[in-house]
């Protein structure tokens, strides 16, 4: 299965002189791919599982200087990694704080030497670091489950992304029984959403959304809830996670246009809750978009802190949350819903390709769900689940901001208002919006 970080794998190769470390949830399949890239492009290659070998964590847990750790770690690996053509990849390191620390050495002192570190919670543990985090000393990459595009490649669709693509490119309408093509593979993606195991479901059943097992996506679920045991105070931080976690899908549809605390429970208070939101995201589990007072660059000099909306990390997890049927989901059959799905799934592309996510609100008159810095300014992004495009926000954000250009998100074919200076962005090509 394909995937677009490979790309970045390959320039950290090419150019990196620092160890690389690799973030990302349970499930989208880090420790998979960074295993392909080190088997294909290394002519030697050392996996180290810490929760298997014990002897490491012990080792850097000693009192020895760098020098000498360094040395009796190859002698304990049985594997010389100042060698040519090599790499070594640490996965689960967040259990062994004092080797994270360790990185700023050997990026002083071996910069030649290639290391790759993944892990559990890793962003969570970092977050509650107790040692010195070596600050400068690590290259840091995100990874997220499959957008639609890695999708489209997992389902060898390599002609239509580059169809999609064009079509962007040029603002043309792309041909009608392609769009519907297009159209019902989203819906499939909505299905299955971005998990690696569950896209492999999808291809071994054929695509046939009957079969498919939605205890796939239970069970990751299942796993998150699990995690959330780890790296907590006490029971109690760990059941306000779980319960504003479970709050998200019912959160989304809030007529506030933002989280609300009072729906986690009746007296819950932001104080008591920012320190569990605070661990869903370093976990990579939610997504969180800020209100911007004033869409100007900067952006993030215009949040406000205190109005902000949560997603989840992946399109297949909400809709198991809500608890959809999947043959509503291809059907289309998803009512009121089909707004906050849709909304959430522009959320996770957007993420995937770099953006910070923001939103504007005009005194409660008109909403723009994303507002997006690039290369062109500030953009605003609407998003409409069917081919209805009336709307009033973006006609008020357009006459008080002049944008360059504005976005429109929906089932609609690709276009381009000169009048209004719209853009109109098929839901299936989300991910051709870049920087």
């Amino acid at each position: 299965m394909k995937r677009k970080i490979y790309d970045d794998l390959l320039s950290w190769k090419k150019d990196g002189t620092k160890p690389l470390m690799v973030l990302g949830a349970r499930g989208v399949g880090e420790s998979y791919i960074i295993d392909k890239f080190c088997q294909n492009e290394f002519k030697n290659y050392v996996h180290l599982n810490l929760l298997e070998n014990t002897g490491v964590i012990e080792l850097y847990n000693s009192n020895q200087n760098s020098e000498e750790k360094f040395r009796k770690f190859k002698i304990l690996i049985n594997f010389d990694i100042e060698q040519e053509n090599t790499v070594l990849f640490i996965d689960e390191i967040q259990e062994c704080e004092s080797l994270i620390a360790e990185l700023k050495f050997l990026c002083e002192n071996y910069n030649h030497v290639k290391i790759i570190c993944a892990g559990s919670l890793l962003e969570v543990k970092l977050k509650r670091f107790n040692k010195s985090f070596p600050v400068g000393k690590v290259t840091m990459i995100n990874m997220y489950p499959l957008n639609f595009e890695e999708f489209l490649m997992a389902l060898n669709e390599n002609m239509l992304i580059d169809e999609i693509k064009s079509c962007y490119e040029k603002n043309q309408a792309i041909a009608s029984p392609i769009h519907e093509k297009s159209l019902n593979l989203f819906r499939l993606y909505l299905v299955s959403g971005g998990m690696p195991e569950s896209i492999n479901n999808l291809l071994k059943i054929n695509k046939d959304v009957i079969n498919y097992d939605q205890d796939i996506l239970k069970n990751i679920i299942g796993a998150y809830l699990n995690d959330m045991n780890k790296y907590v105070t006490n029971n109690s931080e760990k059941v306000k996670i779980e319960k504003t976690y479970k709050s998200i899908p019912n959160q989304l549809g809030n007529e506030s246009n933002k989280f609300q605390y009072s729906k986690i429970s009746s007296n819950a208070k932001s104080r008591e809750y920012e320190t569990a939101i605070d661990w869903l995201i370093a976990s990579n589990m939610i997504l969180i978009s800020h209100l911007v007072s004033t869409p100007l660059i900067p952006l993030k000099g215009y949040e406000e802190q205190e109005n902000f909306k949560l997603f989840l990390n992946d399109i297949g997890i909400l809709n198991n949350l809500l608890e959809i049927n999947t043959k509503d989901i291809y059907l289309d059959n998803i009512s009121l819903y089909k707004g906050i799905i849709t909304e959430n799934y522009v959320a996770i592309e957007l993420v995937n390709n770099g953006f910070s996510l923001y939103y504007w609100q005009s005194n409660g008159k008109a909403e723009i769900d994303f507002v997006i810095n690039n290369n062109d300014g500030i953009i605003p992004i609407e998003v409409k689940s069917s081919s209805n495009t009336q709307s009033k926000s973006l006609n008020v954000y357009i006459d008080k901001f002049k944008p360059k250009y504005a976005i429109r998100i929906s089932t609609k074919n690709f276009g381009f208002d000169e009048n209004k200076k719209i853009k109109s962005v098929p839901i299936y090509a989300t991910f051709c919006i870049k920087k």
